[in-house]
């Protein structure tokens, strides 16, 4: 099979999609029962960590070795990536003593470079732009619990990060509307959206954009990486709490999702993300299902 990448959302099809949230399923129902299930035993998995994590990490560090497969851990700061080694010669060593690579940095150009140059798999476990792996999660929990996500309404409230930019690609692939509201100054960058992009609709007020969605979703209002505009941030974000107020607002059986962690007080109120309707858990945990269907087919393509 010709090398497949997952750098942003929009690099699989509709139909690798549903390929995968099936497999996602079944794997589930695996590890859920107990059952051994070892598609990649003897194939490693690195992962470059540039950024912090404990779910990314996790989830793929534990998917690896549940597929029957080995996980290693690189830092950039204890490897001679974080000493200048340009990132075009990194991906042609580390891709010679691996089977896929996970990547968790800062820029996107980073992600797309080291994919240029290797010789396996590339997955973008994050990064300034795009976080693919996250929204696919999130894709997978509300699939879960309330069916197909076509034709809904997504409401993203917060400022134009790489999840938003993932919600964006993600609306155009499934066919379903984003409803997005975002303080002054943190606008969406037309640059990280698709030349007629139809699937959003932008809201001044973030009460107006939760109106009938079936989802609501938000995430910090301090990004890694952003610290120091934390508290120009909290005061330009005044109002962007998603409260019960605002989950009143969207449809009765509305979800609530959090790609967490989360600041109870700022970004959502604890009555929402520790209420009936959130279902922030199950998506931390889905991290892990969907991501070993992912690792399954970069590596083994489709399964009969």
């Amino acid at each position: 099979m010709a090398i497949k990448h997952f750098l942003q959302f929009s690099d699989f099809t509709l139909d690798e999609y549903e390929y995968v949230i099936e497999r996602a399923r079944h794997i589930k129902r695996k590890f859920k029962n107990y059952e051994t299930y070892h598609p990649l035993v003897d194939r490693t998995l690195v992962m470059v960590f540039e950024k912090n994590s404990t779910r990314t990490r996790l989830s793929f560090e534990a998917g690896m070795h549940q597929l029957g497969g080995a996980a290693i851990y690189l830092n950039t700061r204890d490897s001679q990536l974080g000493r200048g080694e340009p990132v075009e010669d990194a991906a042609q060593v580390i891709s010679r003593m691996c089977d896929i690579v996970m990547i968790r940095t800062f820029g996107q150009e980073i992600v797309e470079r080291f994919a240029q140059h290797s010789r396996v798999p590339v997955v973008n476990g994050l990064t300034n732009e795009q976080h693919p792996c996250q929204v696919l999660a999130d894709v997978f929990t509300f699939i879960e619990h309330r069916g197909s996500i076509r034709g809904k309404v997504v409401a993203w409230i917060g400022d134009a990060n790489n999840m938003l930019y993932s919600w964006l690609q993600a609306a155009e692939v499934f066919g379903f509307h984003l409803n997005v509201s975002t303080p002054k100054g943190y606008d969406i960058d037309p640059k990280l959206v698709s030349p007629g992009n139809k699937s959003y609709t932008l809201f001044e007020k973030p009460s107006d954009a939760c109106v009938g969605a079936d989802l609501v979703t938000t995430d910090v209002w301090t990004s890694m990486g952003y610290e120091e505009e934390n508290a120009a941030r909290l005061k330009a974000f005044d109002g962007w709490i998603v409260d019960n107020a605002k989950m009143h607002r969207a449809n009765a059986d509305a979800l609530f999702m959090h790609c967490l962690p989360a600041h109870r007080g700022e970004e959502v109120a604890a009555e929402v993300i520790d209420g009936p309707q959130s279902v922030v858990w199950d998506e931390a945990e889905n991290r892990l299902h969907v991501q070993k269907a992912l690792l399954e087919y970069l590596v083994l393509g489709k399964l009969d």
